[in-house]
């Protein structure tokens, strides 16, 4: 007995033993296989163009190194960045704005302008150059100056998309700061399409909101794409919080300046209405079927809406403990584009429309959906 478990004993050893070594081939061959494979690739590395390996540093600097990366932008543009000296009659202030062409013009913000005499631009290398205004728009917050005599060798920066940034896109603003001359921050695009109030009852749409610090001093300075472009002009902060910032974009600046530059002012399309963005509570609470677009609030009288046979409201409601005007007709698209808030709609009239052109507006009124047509009007 004792010698036939012997050899069971043996024979399972044996087994083992055998088992263990053919593991131990299966490992030696995959890690031969994997030698091979790579040697294979690294005699195909060297084998590939220079210019190859050149690019692929060239990603992997701008990937890991985001220094170096706004270092690049900064040393780029900041020969177009200026600081803008106003003196006026009961003191001076200080601005920013950038070179908008070669010759000579200076965008910036209406206020950093509003209620100057004497302007002056000064570049990075401190070179200072007499400027007068050549436009203005209360209702962008923007203007140009001209500068008199300009040099050789203007560096216009480029507009970029506006409509093309995404929340969380990274940012970067350049600008004069309680008059630290070009000053660099950085951000991101915390949202898009704000409306800023421009005191004349009147609100600029599709702001930018950026975490980007903008302090006074940075106002008609750039915020910039981390390709160089301008996505905005910055105009604002928020007097409540921190790190709440406001740009004009440059879909706007793309449309105004050229006006203003040919003609010192711009027109805008005017409909003559108050309104305000439908909500589930306010739909809950009027009753209506549609539950996003416009509510017209009121219409003024013998303007473009008023003659075209829109409605404003007929009775007041309180929602969430506010008042609000009910019963006009909502507007749920312009020219069958849709439009879900005040922001859409306004956006859509700055940017695609012009006084005299007539648009086609999608209403619901009634528990009916009509198309009226409104010939625009110059906003007053």
């Amino acid at each position: 007995m004792a010698s036939k478990s012997s050899l069971f004993a043996a024979a399972v050893m044996a087994v083992l033993l055998a088992f263990n070594a053919y593991q131990l081939y299966l490992v030696q061959s995959e890690n031969q296989q994997l030698r091979q494979i790579i040697s294979s690739l690294a005699a195909r590395a060297e084998s590939m163009p220079a210019t190859v390996v050149h690019e692929t540093t060239t990603v992997l600097s701008v990937v890991t190194g985001r220094v170096s990366n706004y270092t690049a932008i900064y040393e780029m543009v900041k020969d177009s960045v200026v600081m803008i000296r106003v003196l006026g009659q009961v003191g001076s202030a200080v601005g920013s704005g950038f070179v908008y062409d070669t010759e000579g013009h200076i965008v910036t913000n209406n206020h950093v302008v509003g209620g100057g005499r004497v302007f002056r631009v000064v570049f990075s290398d401190g070179s200072m150059f007499t400027a007068k205004v050549v436009g203005t728009d209360v209702d962008s917050d923007l203007a140009v100056l001209k500068i008199e005599n300009p040099p050789q060798g203007l560096k216009p920066l480029k507009l970029g998309d506006s409509s093309a940034l995404k929340i969380g896109e990274e940012v970067i603003a350049i600008g004069n700061p309680f008059g630290l001359e070009g000053t660099l921050t950085t951000g991101v695009v915390s949202q898009k399409g704000r409306l800023l109030p421009t005191g004349r009852g009147f609100s600029i749409p599709g702001v930018i909101q950026t975490d980007a610090a903008i302090n006074p001093g940075n106002s008609g300075g750039p915020l910039l794409n981390l390709r160089g472009e301008v996505v905005g002009v910055n105009t604002a902060i928020e007097p409540s919080g921190v790190g709440i910032g406001y740009a004009v974009p440059s879909s706007i600046v793309a449309r105004v300046v050229p006006e203003l530059i040919q003609k010192g002012s711009y027109k805008r399309s005017w409909m003559g209405i108050s309104a305000t963005t439908l909500d589930m509570d306010i739909a809950a609470a009027m009753g209506a079927k549609v539950q996003k677009g416009v509510l017209i609030v009121d219409v003024t009288a013998n303007g473009p809406a008023h003659k075209a046979g829109l409605r404003g409201g007929d009775r007041n409601v309180v929602v969430n403990g506010v008042p609000v005007r009910v019963g006009g007709d909502i507007i749920t698209a312009v020219d069958g584009t849709p439009v879900n808030s005040m922001d859409d709609f306004l956006l859509y009239m700055e940017e695609k429309t012009s006084p005299g052109q007539t648009i086609t507006l999608t209403i619901f009124r009634g528990g009916e959906t009509l198309n009226i047509q409104v010939t625009l009007g110059v906003r007053p």
